[in-house]
């Protein structure tokens, strides 16, 4: 069984690993594989197909209902199927809640606070999560089912897989337990850390975070940045465990430093390749897609000036609002260099870089929306136009007859198309955001764009779009998926200052889409570890360990303007290479390391006599 706070909802890249990875789970363990995650209506709505239950499932779902436990069998909605059980750990008790809560601060000196409903919701999760698993080890021991054969279905044992310290926190409460028949001992337990909780937080405001790491007092950090609960359950869960994981090297540091153990093994994150892939049509695809970001480029920037789309690229940076975790600081920098850089040398290329995140935003600009709406009426004209002149063009050619183009439009669209030319221009510079924020005077993203005084200006090569919601088919500026979005741009940059691990850059390279990481990302220190043939065929790592700002804005800017002298055949041989070894990430590559960690888990829970 695999646990998780984001099964059947989604909440962040947690959601993207399970979902990504089901199929691979699925063929080895095939219906005994089950998913356990909490029951949330409007995303069960949307994402759960409820099933009535048979087996020895429905004979689970009856004896957790007999002691209090709603359960909810169905399917995922997701490639695979796989089975997934729903907990309704909302209707948990206050005085059931606080039992729970005394048995961690007894067992494990987990604090907890009273009235935070984050946590609540997370300790009712751990302890229905484990009364599932006790419900599970009886029947399976044969006292729930009094079967003949209940010894020889005693001998099989029973894997716990939780993932993070919302969906783990059953672990450290079961191991715990009595070991016997009927209980949780006989359960082999994995925990996996994606990224902690002290080690992102702590990294937010230290540009130096791993060489200070050592040095750090996991208690007193915790207690500074309050996150106290969410660090003792992670500690706990580390502990208790019987196969510690993580998803790279760098976050198996911060483990060790923070946690108090060095995990096991690494997991690292994959993708199932083979939905992304389109043959040799992604090439096409790049194009096709390429194209209605040029459409939005005329309609944000063209009001104001025009530029030439054949001579221009498109970069892209995306991901959760943390500036400079994520490293949107760093490419904002890069970008300012790299105008100048475009200047110097003279270099005829225009780059348009749009930042993709999630922010509080009031609206779309009123005036960003209203350019749009003027674009398509211009393109709605010019269609009329065309209809209009084409039938009689075709009657004067066939008749010899002399054309003069103009006198075949008539007078009413004529009129129209110079009127909507007209409303298509302003005096004023295209906009840097295309929403209203909510506190556009701190956004952080927007106070480094104006440091560095890229205001898209005529002359400046480099133009910013920051776009603070995800792209969307509804979004009447895109009117397409993120994915098509990807695939219709030239550069992914994502030179994270703490990254786990960083699933941006490889759904870039699945898409055919070059993609710059950073040495404290997860995935840019597996690359150099393991495949370190791939930089510079299409992945580049930017080293950010031990070197300051400056020096990693520096080395953006080269490998950014390196890019922009490559010509449209070096472009597409890039492209070419970084699809077909995006194939080394497929899960049923990486998948083999969850199959160890299994395996692992089941002999050390069998030699401990659980």
């Amino acid at each position: 069984m695999e646990s998780a706070w984001e099964v059947c909802n989604q909440l962040g890249g947690i959601y993207q690993v399970l979902r990504s990875k089901a199929p691979t789970m699925v063929r080895r363990w095939r219906n005994r594989y089950v998913l356990v995650g909490p029951y949330v209506p409007s995303k069960a709505a949307l994402e759960f197909e409820e099933r009535r239950p048979i087996g020895w499932i429905a004979r689970l779902i009856e004896a957790c209902a007999e002691r209090g436990l709603r359960v909810h069998h169905g399917r995922w909605l997701i490639p695979s199927r796989p089975k997934v059980l729903l907990l309704e750990h909302d209707h948990l008790p206050g005085h059931e809640l606080d039992a729970v809560k005394y048995e961690l601060w007894e067992k494990w000196g987990v604090e907890a606070p009273n009235g935070d409903w984050m946590i609540d919701g997370v300790y009712k999760f751990g302890e229905c999560t484990r009364r599932l698993m006790r419900e599970v080890s009886r029947l399976w021991s044969g006292v729930l089912t009094g079967e003949a054969g209940a010894g020889k279905r005693a001998e099989r044992r029973i894997v716990l897989h939780a993932h993070e310290w919302m969906g783990g926190l059953a672990i450290p409460l079961i191991s715990k337990e009595p070991h016997g028949d009927g209980q949780t001992g006989r359960i082999a337990t994995v925990f996996t850390t994606h990224a902690t909780q002290l080690g992102r937080t702590v990294a937010w405001g230290d540009d130096w975070f791993y060489d200070h790491l050592p040095f750090l007092d996991h208690a007193h950090e915790a207690g500074k940045f309050n996150v106290r609960t969410q660090h003792g359950i992670e500690r706990a869960c580390a502990h208790a465990c019987h196969v510690f994981t993580t998803v790279s090297q760098i976050t198996g540091e911060e483990c060790a430093h923070l946690l108090g153990r060095r995990p096991d093994m690494v997991l690292p994150n994959g993708l199932n390749i083979e939905n992304y892939n389109v043959g040799h049509e992604f090439q096409t695809l790049h194009a096709q897609f390429k194209e209605q970001i040029n459409r939005f480029s005329m309609g944000h920037f063209f009001p104001s000036y025009d530029f030439d789309l054949d001579n221009t690229l498109y970069f892209f940076t995306s991901g959760r609002f943390e500036p400079r975790n994520k490293g949107f600081d760093l490419c904002i920098e890069a970008m300012a260099r790299l105008n100048a850089e475009l200047k110097s040398h003279r270099i005829n290329k225009t780059v348009v870089f749009f930042i993709v995140t999630q922010r509080n935003t009031r609206s779309l600009h009123p005036d960003v929306l209203h350019m749009r709406g003027v674009l398509n009426e211009l393109e709605t004209v010019c269609r009329r136009i065309t209809d209009e002149v084409g039938a009689g063009l075709f009657r004067r050619a066939a008749a010899k007859q002399r054309v003069n183009l103009d006198d075949m439009i008539s007078e009413y669209w004529t009129l129209r198309f110079r009127r909507t030319q007209q409303a298509f221009r302003t005096d004023r510079l295209p906009m840097v955001v295309t929403h209203l924020l909510e506190d556009d005077a701190k956004d952080e993203v927007l106070n480094k764009i104006r440091q560095v005084w890229l205001f898209n200006r005529q002359d400046d090569p480099v133009k910013i779009v920051y776009h603070p919601q995800f792209i969307s088919p509804v979004n009447p500026l895109w009117g397409m998926d993120y994915d098509q979005f990807v695939r219709g741009c030239h550069l992914g940059i994502f030179p994270s200052a703490y990254e786990p691990w960083g699933y941006t850059p490889l759904e870039a390279m699945a898409m055919g889409v070059p993609a710059i990481t950073s040495d404290l990302a997860g995935f840019g220190r597996y690359i150099e570890e393991t495949l370190p043939d791939l930089e510079g065929k299409g992945l580049s790592i930017i080293r950010r360990r031990g070197r300051t700002f400056n020096e990693a804005a520096a080395e953006l800017a080269r490998h950014l303007l390196e890019f922009c002298k490559l010509d449209r055949r070096g472009r597409i041989n890039l492209r070419n290479e970084v699809e077909k070894r995006s194939w080394a990430f497929d899960w049923s590559e990486l998948g083999k390391a969850y199959d160890w960690a299994h395996d692992l888990a089941m002999a050390r829970a069998g030699s401990s006599g659980g």
